[in-house]
Formats: structure tokens, sequence, C-alpha cells
């Protein structure tokens, strides 16, 4: 009997350990993301399951609105990051950061500007033919501590085009893998699409 009291009390120990050593990786480290929506196509489809680097952009206090232990960068152009929806902070998007604070940002007829100087380095972007109510933007300047962020689907993209600026403490952390996706309308994997590294 005392052999099989101690072998539970081992299965429960595991069972703790394993649990926090998961809530540790999920708020420190990694976490996983489901793409539910087109407005990252080409880059992200529809049913792609992603991991993110929750402390490329520093380690976070957990329980806290943001606030950083541990800096270590900020996010640049060009990175993708899921972050707290600003008009909704239980809901999490994800876009690609487009400028940062001091940039300013316009759009001219689809091309996007960035400090008065066309970006034409975005081979991830797409754009329909069909002109749409968000082929240009007045300049405006990237406060301190905010982030300008697009969808790569230009013309199909709820963003700040739309809502304004992303504050550096709502960001989670870099997307960098796709470790799984799913194929709802095929029903199928798309095993092509697994462990593609993102960029």
């Amino acid at each position: 009997m005392k052999k099989k009291k101690n072998a539970w009390r081992e299965n429960i120990e595991a069972i703790l350990i394993a649990v926090v050593i998961a809530l540790f990786i999920r708020t420190f480290l990694v976490q996983a993301f489901k793409i539910p929506s087109g407005s990252m196509l080409e880059t992200l489809q529809i049913g792609d399951q992603i991991l993110v680097n929750k402390f490329i952009y520093g380690v976070k206090i957990p329980f806290t609105d943001g606030q950083v232990l541990i800096p270590f960068k900020d996010p640049q152009p060009g990175d993708i990051v899921v972050f707290k929806y600003p008009e909704d902070p239980s809901k999490d998007f994800i876009k690609r950061v487009v400028a940062v604070a001091g940039d300013t940002v316009s759009i001219v007829d689809k091309q996007l500007y960035v400090n008065g100087d066309p970006v034409t380095d975005e081979p991830y972007a797409m754009y329909s033919r069909l002109p749409t109510h968000v082929d240009n933007m007045s300049p405006v300047q990237v406060p301190e501590n905010k982030l300008f962020v697009m969808g790569d689907n230009r013309d199909n993209s709820h963003d700040s085009r739309f809502w304004g600026f992303v504050d550096l403490s709502a960001v989670k952390g870099k997307a960098f893998m796709i470790y799984w996706s799913w194929d709802r309308e095929e029903f199928g994997v798309r095993w092509h699409r697994i462990g593609d590294l993102l960029i």
C-alpha cells in the first residue's frame, strides 16, 4: 500500500512540475497562436499555427500592464508581432511593424512612405488591383513608445490605418515559425508550411 501511495505522489509531483515548466515557457519564452483571418496573406494563411518569441523584446513582469523587467530591444520595421488589440485588449492581433517612434508614415496610391521615402523592399506586401478607401493616408508621426503596424494583405487588413498606434507595452512577442497548418477548405494539413520560418 505504501508503494502505491508513493507512486501516486510521484505522478502528482511530476504533473505539477510539468505544469510549472509549461507555464514558465508560455509566460516568458514561447507561446503558440492560431491565425484566424486573411489579413497577413500570403505570409500567413488562415489555419496556420505559429510560435511567438516572448522574450526577444524583453522579459515582462507577469500580471502587470506590460512592464519590462529586463529590456533587450524594441520591435523593428519588418518584424511580425503579436499584440493586444488596442480597441479590445482581450483579443490578440498579429501584424507587421512598418514604422517606429519618430517615423512619419504616409500612403499615396497604395505606395507606403516612411520619412518621405517610398518603401520598396516589401516582397511580402499584397495589393489588389481595385481601388480601396485605404489607398491614401495623410502623413502621421509615430509617437514615443508606439508602433505603426499593417497587415501584409494591405487592402484587407484592419490595422493602424484604422485604429491608430500600438503601444510597446501591448506587444507580446515576435512571430518566428509556423509549427502547424490546417487548410479547412481542403480539409487537410499543409505539410509544406510546417517548420517555415517567418521573415
